[in-house]
């Protein structure tokens, strides 16, 4: 898990195994099997070097995301470690497991920030977009300003900050983004698809002796 609060800037590029990402230095040392977040991917290190790190990665997540594309020009990354119980939750929960990218429409440079705006790819995800509700946006936790074409395009504002200690300085109109939606949302819709389906009602019981007994409890 991971709060979407950036702790370095670095660089991905390719390897016969999978990629290389440099730049680990702020929140060195890494160990083994620790997760970091790559651009908003949850990478495991397979193998260390200095301030770099390789980790093997999927045909899934190649094609969900944009570190293929990245990767083949060594291109900019956002970097942070996974959460430790003891640390503070300053942006929201953040899996590291990407829903699907989207497109940048547009960058407008405001007196006080920065106005992002984005459509999805997958316009299905649409449904998880409403006013002020958290995003991930190539790992950095950011809250939706407002949202268009119920969902499928939103914007978000950006400080400066946030905008000059991460790789949204980078960005260029039409270039993809990971994005993964908050959480919460996926569980509460799956929750209400579970209340309202009569065939899942109709199984569950209350657990009682009886049923103890029924099902090999003795």
């Amino acid at each position: 898990m991971f709060t979407g609060l950036i702790q370095a800037i670095g660089t991905i590029k390719k390897n016969n195994l999978g990629v290389i990402v440099d730049g680990c230095r702020p929140f060195s040392p890494l160990k083994l099997g620790d997760s970091v977040s790559v651009d908003g991917v949850c990478l495991t290190v397979s193998e260390l070097m200095n301030d770099s790190f390789t980790a093997n990665i999927s045909e899934e997540t190649l094609k969900r995301t944009n570190l293929e594309e990245k990767s083949q020009r060594n291109g900019f990354v956002n970097l942070e470690p996974a959460l430790r119980l003891s640390d503070r939750l300053g942006g929201h929960i953040v899996s590291g497991h990407i829903d699907g990218l989207g497109e940048v429409v547009s960058i407008e440079n405001l007196k006080n920030s920065w106005n992002l705006r984005v459509s999805w790819d997958d316009l299905n995800f649409g449904r998880y977009m409403c006013d002020k509700a958290s995003i991930s946006l190539n790992g950095i936790s950011l809250t939706i300003a407002e949202i268009y074409v119920d969902g499928c395009e939103f914007s978000v504002a950006v400080i400066p900050h946030t905008w000059s200690n991460t790789c949204l300085q980078f960005l260029t109109i039409g270039e993809k983004v990971n994005l993964e939606v908050d959480l919460m949302a996926k569980y509460a819709e799956k929750l209400l698809k579970v209340n309202n389906n009569e065939t899942i009602s109709k199984q569950s019981q209350v657990i009682s002796s009886k049923w103890l007994n029924e099902n090999g409890w003795n």
